[in-house]
């Protein structure tokens, strides 16, 4: 399960089909450096992104 703390990285490495969910929302995080430290949290408040919409369309992707 995909939870708000994780890393885009982390979340980009055990869940690769998560990919097109974090473009879909505007968060081209797979080339952005920041994304080994920046949590999911983080990066959608940055983007302007509600976190729990985000979180819960990442967790669909992964069918959780």
């Amino acid at each position: 399960m995909i939870t708000k703390e994780m890393t885009i990285e982390q979340i980009l490495r055990e869940y690769p089909e998560t990919l097109a969910v974090f473009k879909r929302f505007g968060l081209d995080c797979h080339t952005c450096q920041i994304a080994s430290l920046e949590s999911v949290e983080s990066g959608a408040e940055v983007h302007q992104v509600d976190t729990d919409t985000l979180v819960r369309e990442l967790n669909s992707a992964i069918g959780k």
